[in-house]
């Protein structure tokens, strides 16, 4: 039995040596950058749609949605009026994130300044998920749980993944297959 176990374990690190080795640098950021394109950059994109006015010039122009969206106490503490609530901090506030909610997405996805983009995201997403819970009352399901036999709840399951694979970004970087990696090259330097 013990000639059966060592033969297998070397079979195992020589399969596995083969495969880690051969997609070292370059799978990794590249397939949560194509995970994070076919899961969140269209919910995300979608998201920062409503923040904005139609229309070629609506980019620049924010809607009091937006204000709504990001800022529903503030809203509330002047009136539910939008234009009531001052420019700072909090029209600067909403700015941001409106427009983070447009560029983090197409960073990642790009492969350019990965790691700060993800990061960024990470702390978008955990903002998000506090306004979510805090101020647009969803409900214990929705909220959900850890370690419990759900998996489908809104925030807790599914931003937890969401944050996994944010952190592979941040941790690991896009890869080689990325604007980094293609800038990195030109630089002629070693891979992070």
């Amino acid at each position: 039995m013990g000639r059966l176990a060592d033969f297998v374990v070397r079979l195992h690190d020589r399969v596995f040596g083969v495969v880690e080795r051969g997609l070292d640098g370059w799978f990794l950021g590249l397939a949560a950058r194509f995970a994070f394109a076919g899961v969140l950059f269209g919910y995300y994109w979608n998201s920062a749609l409503t923040k904005i006015e139609p229309g070629l010039f609506g980019f620049f122009r924010i809607r009091d949605a937006a204000y709504f969206q990001i800022l529903p106490p503030v809203v509330e503490a002047y009136g539910y009026n939008p234009s009531a609530v001052p420019t700072v901090p909090w029209g600067i506030v909403v700015a941001l994130g409106t427009y983070a909610e447009f560029l983090l997405p197409v960073l990642i996805v790009a492969g350019l300044f990965t790691r700060i983009a993800a990061l960024g995201m990470i702390v978008f997403v955990v903002v998000q998920s506090y306004v979510d819970i805090a101020f647009h009352g969803v409900d214990a399901k929705t909220v959900g749980s850890l370690f419990d036999r759900f998996p489908d709840s809104a925030i807790m399951d599914q931003r937890t993944l969401w944050l996994f694979l944010l952190s592979v970004l941040v941790v690991k970087g896009a890869g080689a297959v990325s604007v980094d990696g293609l800038l990195r090259r030109l630089r002629g330097a070693r891979p992070a």
